[in-house]
């Protein structure tokens, strides 16, 4: 089938829209501490299902000891760190400016690379920085008077900004994990072992997520939450709902994706989850959308098409 690459990207960023959607009423009634918890939960039963039907094994095989550091590192960073702020961006000021935020995660992401591994940052990345940067400062900027000045709340910007960060070192962490993972699956090991292993590093990083977020609960004596979340109906289908579409169906998509087409191509596509979620988002919550922050919004993701595509 023609273009089946480009079409699973688009999925993807469907996915992660409803993501973003249920996520921001899940994050409301249930907190973004206890909803972190839930879903790490319900993202390693998932995880272990498809790993048991493609492995034989519920959980990772042949991973070493620095592949669990590195992996769990990369939990820590970006599900304790970057999804608690991410959440905490969604009650601020809703999923529409918290999506725009993660698109901080590609030049993190290079910089992480660019001084933890050494990879090069060429003229034109720098530019995409720029221009992302930009864009996200147009859509949250107003003028008054002859300055300007932010149109949201100090703390929810500093919240989606600490997403950005969390998901692109996250994700700098997580390569490097990878790479230990593969260097320790044996040679005679069978072909789906490999092919599973963005899964099963997954599956580390949702262990060190639980961990973390029960260690936080526990030390600020709030473990009472999650026990009235789980008996909160309606948030509990929109915790499931988010881990469904998000960590399950949108990672599955999303491996499916760079095997059919260009890796930029599909990094581009998946990142238009910002500019999906602006009409869904304005329809639910009857909110107005300015012309500023669409065109913003385009910047912004002109920025990270630049990063994969030049």
């Amino acid at each position: 089938m023609q273009y089946i690459g480009e079409i699973l990207s688009l999925s993807v960023a469907l996915s992660w829209t409803a993501t973003a959607l249920f996520a921001d009423v899940a994050s409301r009634r249930l907190g973004a501490l206890p909803l972190n918890l839930i879903r790490m939960v319900l993202s390693l039963i998932m995880l272990s299902i498809v790993l048991w039907v493609a492995t034989g094994s519920p959980y990772p095989t042949f991973a070493n000891g620095s592949a669990w550091m590195w992996l769990a590192l990369s939990g820590l960073v970006g599900y304790v760190f970057g999804d608690f702020c991410l959440f905490n961006s969604y009650i601020v000021f809703g999923s529409r400016f918290g999506q725009l935020f993660m698109t901080l995660a590609p030049p993190m992401a290079g910089i992480t690379g660019w001084l933890m591994l050494g990879e090069s940052m060429s003229w034109r990345s720098w530019l995409a920085m720029f221009v992302t940067l930009f864009g996200i400062g147009f859509s949250i900027m107003v003028r008054s008077g002859k300055s300007l000045k932010l149109k949201l709340p100090l703390k929810g910007v500093l919240f989606g900004i600490g997403a950005g960060v969390g998901q692109g070192v996250g994700l700098v962490l997580s390569k490097i994990g990878l790479n230990h993972y593969a260097e320790s699956i044996p040679a005679d090991a069978p072909q789906r072992v490999a092919d599973m292993m963005p899964f099963a590093g997954t599956y580390i990083r949702a262990v060190a997520g639980l961990v973390g977020f029960f260690l936080i609960l526990l030390c600020r004596k709030s473990l009472g939450q999650v026990g009235e979340a789980l008996h909160d109906r309606r948030g509990m289908t929109f915790a499931t709902l988010t881990t469904f579409f998000g960590p399950f169906i949108g990672v599955s998509l999303s491996l499916m994706a760079v095997r059919y087409t260009h890796a930029g191509i599909a990094s581009t596509l998946m990142a238009l989850t910002p500019v999906l979620i602006i009409m869904p988002y304005a329809l639910i919550y009857h909110q107005k959308v300015t012309l500023r922050e669409v065109v913003g919004t385009l910047i912004t993701i002109t920025g990270v098409a630049l990063f994969f595509l030049l």
